[in-house]
């Protein structure tokens, strides 16, 4: 067994060999020690190899899955080796033969299927990328739902992509693997340069698809053509040539989508927040969707805005109709829930993966599917939807087939049996009627057996190891080993509490009730596969109904949303106007909602560029609402092009083709970055990206060195946004002096926040209006933050003498010449009543509390009395 695990495991060396052994999957050497201490179990030994005690491990088949989990996340790739044949069919070739093993599958984190392994609501994507002389291309597949898409990628838009993507692992030569580690969280594999070839990639891609030339699904370069060979070539690999059913690839067009950086993506919080996790994220605001394809939609449509104004009036006009009828959406949303994943049911079935719950997912799937596209046969439908309700019909075949076959809520796995519905085959009926009757009869064979020999405990019992035996305690069994019984019951086996008997008529009724067993599940499987290869051979169209109900549920979860929270419908067009009425952060006015306070003060933003920059220079105090009034106006960019009604009373928009703010400080210890470079690093990539049609926030630029230097590097930035980008953006800042620049540049205009000045308190109003601000009220905040007291008063001090020397200078004189300034501060006058000399203060001086006793704490209460004492 071990030189067959040995001669596996040379063959995976990467990987950790998930050895199967009956019911346990055991690893040996040094796969059981990583594993052990990767998953936190027990490691112990078996055997020795070369004169060494062989370390081993394992884990049971039966909860592998979350063993598989927490070994992807940690960045294992896992080999599963099963058994390829019963034991039985070893022993023919001899008693010591070896039962036959391979490996079926890699597990890698690009290519899970199974659901507790992924993420309902998002997609699990594998990607490859590909850069052949200067041409680069990028392609991703999910395997669980078999979408596969290629997008020309050059080397400098490759790590906005991947942010936009997140996959889970990434495949490259390994010339590329240093550089792609430092861009992406992903796994990366290194595949070998042949896996890269366009040649063998346009054949094997033919191959898969069944076709003589790729040009039917679109012109794909060489570079997109290596990318996609790439992950067809992985997925074989890892799959070990049992492909799963993956839809022709689909070409995505440079400019399509508005363009977000990955600074950008963390800094809006669109998916996830900084800090980690959904929750909080405007992903997890807005999602309203009821079923997981429509919650993918979602997240693929917030990561990817359109930049195609026609797609973009579609989605709105879909929503407009189902935000007018309030009683279609709700019936929608109610018949939507009950429809399964069934993308990932047939998934798992392409790879023979799945089980009978997924053939039963496919059914009822499209059984909701029909009567979705009843509640939408009327007229006044718009475009979208109609398209959307053809693909929901035309399945009556394949659903009456699984229909008949299947019973209500069939097991999770085949072997299990028991989910054909009685009726559906007349020799499966047999053989259930023979096994279950042959269980009855061994419920009277017992009574029968219990009267023979006057025993009432006696009891028939199953186990794997004998079958069926007559049990009795060893009080009895004496009785049943003496003639006459003993003529009738056979001994078998003793045990420590009871000894278990058999009979003729028994091994008989066992064969027969065993054969029927085994020949109902054998029939049960034939019809298993039979479904399972029919619901393959629709896959095409299956995928067509499942996209059509993700896009009808994206559609009412986002009416429902809309209606719910008063959102307007933005009024897209091809110019460069930004002008939006009374706009609100949406996630911001749910946490507002959630804890019942006040609510979200709405504010306007109107950004005018027709051929010149449009900018907004907002100056104002902190904690007044700057970076939420930036981030809310970006966000309702992209909700517009992601196809949503926005948080506003109205809204007209022109296209926006990239996204980018620069929010926030962070530094990157990792790679040596300070916040400083970090920010100037995410400004540099902005100046040098932006394009006209760009919509840039930037918010404190400059904040983090030396004033002058600070105030320089945004005054300069603010020019090349104005003069070089021509771009609309929204800049704010603590440097009041840039407010000047709106009298200089035409593109800019000056706006604040409101606050108000309350006995000596500042209360924030959170209203933007035109103008600029004099005050950023640090002091009044710092006290609102709890700093001390006395660090306040010192606080405004300083900035008095600060204000005063500016006003008299005019900033010539530096203020470090200013020494009374930063002198320390002269110790308060000594109290006339207790002298420093006196005795009294001297001996208080002395004592030390914690170290006393309770009966000298007394005495030295007397003694301070008679030192008060006048005289």
């Amino acid at each position: 067994m071990m030189a067959q695990y040995l001669e596996i495991k040379a063959a995976h060396p990467h990987a950790l060999l998930f050895y199967r052994m009956g019911d346990f999957y055991e690893m040996f050497f040094d796969d059981a020690v990583a594993a052990a201490a990767a998953l936190d179990i027990a490691l112990t030994k078996r055997g020795q190899h070369e004169g060494a005690d062989i370390p081993m491990c394992g884990v049971p088949v039966h909860s592998a899955e979350s063993y598989l989990q927490t070994l992807t996340r940690k960045g294992f790739v896992v080999a599963i080796c099963e058994q390829l044949e019963d034991p039985a069919e070893a022993k023919k070739r001899g008693s010591k033969s070896v039962v036959k093993r391979g490996v079926v599958r890699l597990v890698t984190p690009g290519t899970l299927t199974e659901d507790s392994l992924l993420d309902a609501r998002r997609h699990n994507y594998l990607a490859a990328w590909s850069l052949i002389r200067d041409e680069g291309a990028l392609a991703w597949a999910d395997m669980s739902t078999g979408e596969v898409v290629v997008a020309p990628c050059a080397p400098v838009a490759l790590g906005p992509l991947l942010a936009r993507l997140s996959p889970s692992e990434l495949l490259c030569v390994a010339a590329q693997e240093g550089m792609l580690r430092e861009m992406t969280d992903a796994a990366v594999s290194v595949l070998g340069a042949a896996s890269f070839d366009s040649t063998n990639a346009d054949a094997r891609l033919c191959a898969l698809y069944g076709v003589k030339t790729l040009d039917a699904f679109g012109g794909f370069t060489r570079a997109e053509v290596s990318a996609l060979g790439a992950l067809v070539d992985y997925l074989d690999l890892t799959q070990k040539g049992n492909l799963p059913l993956l839809r022709p690839p689909a070409r995505e067009a440079v400019g399509g989508a508005m363009q977000i950086d990955a600074a950008t993506r963390r800094n809006l919080e669109i998916s996830q927040r900084l800090s980690g996790g959904r929750d909080g994220s405007l992903l997890a605001v807005i999602d309203r969707t009821v079923t997981a394809p429509g919650a993918r939609l979602l997240d693929r449509r917030l990561a990817a805005p359109s930049c195609d104004l026609a797609e973009i009036r579609s989605r709105h006009d879909a929503i407009e109709v189902l935000l007018g009828d309030g009683r279609l959406r709700d019936d929608l949303r109610a018949a939507l829930r009950r429809v399964p994943d069934m993308d990932r049911a047939l998934g798992r079935l392409s790879l023979d993966r799945g089980g009978p719950r997924d053939l039963a997912a496919l059914r009822d799937g499209l059984a909701e599917a029909e009567q979705v596209a009843r509640l939408l046969d009327r007229d006044g439908m718009p475009d979208r939807l109609t398209e959307a309700t053809r693909g929901l019909t035309g399945h009556d075949r394949l659903r009456g087939l699984l229909d008949a076959a299947l019973v209500a809520e069939p097991p999770h796995l085949a072997r299990d049996g028991g989910f054909i519905a009685p009726g559906h085959d007349a020799a499966l009926d047999e053989a259930r009627t023979l096994r279950d009757e042959g269980r009855g009869v061994i419920a009277g064979l017992q009574a029968e057996y219990a009267e023979t020999a006057g025993i009432g405990t006696l009891k028939i019992k199953h186990n794997n190891v004998l079958g069926y035996f007559i049990e009795t305690t060893a009080t009895h069994a004496g009785k049943m080993m003496a003639p006459p019984l003993s003529e009738t019951f056979i001994h078998r086996q003793t045990t420590a509490s009871a000894v278990r008997f058999t009979t003729v008529e028994l091994s008989d009724l066992e064969r027969r009730i065993l054969n029927a067993g085994s020949q109902a599940l054998e029939i049960e499987k034939r019809h298993f596969a039979a479904l399972r290869e029919a619901a393959v051979a629709a896959g095409a169209s299956i995928g067509i109904a499942a996209r059509a109900l993700a896009e009808i549920d994206l559609t009412a979860g986002l009416a429902d949303l809309a209606a719910g929270g008063d959102w307007c419908r933005p009024q897209m067009d091809d110019s460069r106007s930004f002008e939006v009425v009374a706009g609100r952060h949406p996630v911001v006015e749910a946490a507002l909602r959630r804890e019942g306070g006040q609510g979200f003060v709405a504010n306007d933003c109107t950004l005018t560029a027709d051929e010149d920059a449009a900018i907004c220079l907002l100056t104002g105090p902190n904690m007044a609402g700057k970076s939420t009034w930036l981030r809310q106006n970006a966000l309702i960019a992209l909700l517009a092009q992601a196809g949503a009604f926005v948080p506003a009373r109205s809204a007209r928009l022109g296209l926006v083709s990239q996204l980018f703010s620069r929010v926030g400080a962070a530094d990157d210890l990792a790679r040596g970055r300070s916040t400083f470079m970090v920010e100037m690093v995410e400004t540099a990539a902005i100046l040098n990206q932006a394009d006209a049609r760009a919509l840039v926030i930037l918010d404190e630029i400059g904040r983090g060195t030396a004033t002058y230097d600070g105030l320089s590097i945004a005054w300069a930035t603010l020019e090349h946004l104005h003069d070089t980008n021509r771009c609309r953006a929204l800049f704010a800042t603590h440097y009041h002096e840039l407010t000047a620049l709106a009298d200089k540049l035409p593109g800019a205009a000056n706006a604040t926040v409101s606050v108000k000045e309350w006995e000596g308190d500042v209360i924030f109003l959170h209203e933007v209006r035109p103008g600029a601000a004099d005050r950023s009220y640090g002091v009044q905040v710092a006290r609102l933050a709890g700093l001390p007291p006395a660090v306040v008063q010192r606080a405004r001090a300083v900035l008095d003498t600060l204000e005063r020397n500016d006003q008299e200078t005019g900033g010539r004189r530096p203020v470090i010449d200013d020494l009374p300034l930063f002198a320390a501060p002269a110790p308060p006058p000594a109290p006339t009543t207790l002298p420093r000399e006196d005795p009294l203060r001297r001996r208080v001086d002395d004592i030390q509390p914690d170290q006393m006793t309770p009966l000298e704490a007394l005495s030295i209460l007397y003694e301070l009395k008679g030192l008060a004492k006048p005289g």
